[in-house]
């Protein structure tokens, strides 16, 4: 064996050794990796400051009304007026909630009682409750003692004036009787027979005095703006009995309107709840007849006839409810007995009117010409068709000559007026 090929082996393996010492290796110990480099951490933001979530507006606290009506609630006349004047309220106040039982009448519903009705609106958390009719003034003082933390407002009644009622009643009424002397006027502008019909409801001291306001209203016009003698201008009111027909219980009010009619009357006055005053006055004229009407309480009462209609005076319960409403919530509300009147700068400003009086589409320019000053008259207090002398039915001096009615004169008026035909009691 040759010794050349060891030679050159022993000289590789040296010369390996040493490059690996200049390197800084070893021949032994591998060098190790280096563990990889965490990227560094990012620095924590610190903790936001905890913005409190927005507090929520509390809820409105609700307020329960209630709405006791004698009629339906679309009737197109007095309980719809109401109705009316409760959505209003609950347009207007945030939170209120009205409760209506409508037709609380012995036709409709011979069952139903006020305190019935009463007791379920208290147990579904009425504060307020209205009820809408003279035919509920005994038993609202009834049933406003059973709660004397419940407020009760009468429509019409004068139980707070008298003071019959508890102190948690009062009595609301709007002063209709300036509206009705304007329906008086129109139909004393507008009638060629001279003699005019009025459709009343029941007889009382409301409906005496309304009727009595309509016919000194014409008796002005017909003598001031016609120049026609007011003694010779026919005015005769029918009562049917109740404020609308009850078949079988009142007169029909379609059948007492077609004997004004027959009888010679040529413009029909309505004191009564409902349309048929306009209607059948609207079918007479669509077959020829020249026929005027005036509807009553509901604004609107005129679109069931236009072209005869000659204007309408309405109730406005929306601000006196509203303002009822407003004082209960605050706990300010005090009885009182309000007979609202007419906003005159503009009768027909359902903001601030109680009563008001919408021209209807049958007026001429003429008539309506001296309308508009004799309601100008009215709101200055020129004309006063509550200026003596005047009589009542039976010849007895009621106003003297050149004095003027007191409100409870007004109110109180005991008869019809000397002149108009119809019976008083």
């Amino acid at each position: 064996m040759t010794r050349k090929p060891l030679f050159w082996l022993i000289i590789v393996i040296v010369f390996s050794v040493f490059f690996l010492v200049a390197c800084g290796g070893t021949a032994t110990q591998p060098v190790e990796e280096e563990a990889p480099t965490e990227a560094p951490a990012e620095e924590e933001a610190p903790p936001e400051e905890e913005v409190p979530a927005e507090e929520e507006a509390p809820a409105e606290e609700e307020f329960v009304f209630g709405m006791v009506l004698v009629g339906p609630q679309n009737d197109r006349g007095w309980s719809q007026a109401h109705f009316e004047g409760g959505e209003y309220v609950e347009e207007n106040v945030d939170g209120a909630r009205m409760i209506v039982f409508e037709s609380l009448n012995p036709a409709d519903k011979p069952e139903a009682t006020l305190e019935g009705v009463a007791d379920e609106m208290v147990a579904d958390g009425a504060q307020l409750i209205f009820t809408t009719s003279d035919e509920f003034e005994e038993d609202t003082v009834g049933v406003a003692e059973k709660y004397p933390d419940v407020v009760f407002i009468n429509i019409s009644g004068d139980d707070a004036l008298t003071g019959e009622a508890p102190s948690n009643e009062g009595n609301i009424m709007g002063r209709m009787e300036d509206m009705k002397a304007i329906a008086g006027c129109a139909a004393a502008l507008a009638t060629d027979s001279g003699d005019l019909g009025y459709l009343g409801p029941l007889i009382n001291f409301e409906t005496r005095r309304l009727a009595a306001s309509a016919y000194l209203g014409a008796r002005y016009c017909y003598e001031n703006y016609r120049g026609m003698d007011p003694n010779d201008l026919g005015f005769t009111v029918t009562w049917i009995g109740f404020w609308f027909n009850i078949p079988g219980v009142t007169l029909d009010p379609t059948e007492v309107t077609n004997s004004f009619l027959d009888s010679g009357a040529d413009v029909i006055l309505s004191g009564i709840d409902t349309t048929e005053g306009i209607d059948v006055s609207g079918q007479r004229a669509a077959q020829g007849e020249t026929i005027w009407a005036v509807p009553y309480d509901f604004e609107g009462a005129c679109d069931n006839a236009p072209d005869i209609c000659l204007g309408v005076p309405y109730f406005n319960w929306g601000p006196s409810y509203l303002d009822t409403v407003q004082a209960v919530q605050s706990g300010t509300w005090e009885q009182s007995w309000d007979w609202n009147g007419p906003y005159w700068e503009d009768l027909t400003d359902n903001t601030q009117t109680h009563v008001g009086w919408v021209p209807g589409p049958a007026l001429t320019g003429d008539m309506a010409s001296n309308l508009d000053e004799f309601i100008a008259g009215l709101a200055s207090g020129e004309i006063n068709v509550w200026t003596g002398p005047i009589n009542l039915q039976d010849g007895t001096e009621y106003i003297a000559e050149g004095a003027t009615a007191t409100d409870e004169e007004i109110w109180y008026l005991p008869q019809l007026l000397e002149g108009m035909e119809g019976p008083s009691e």
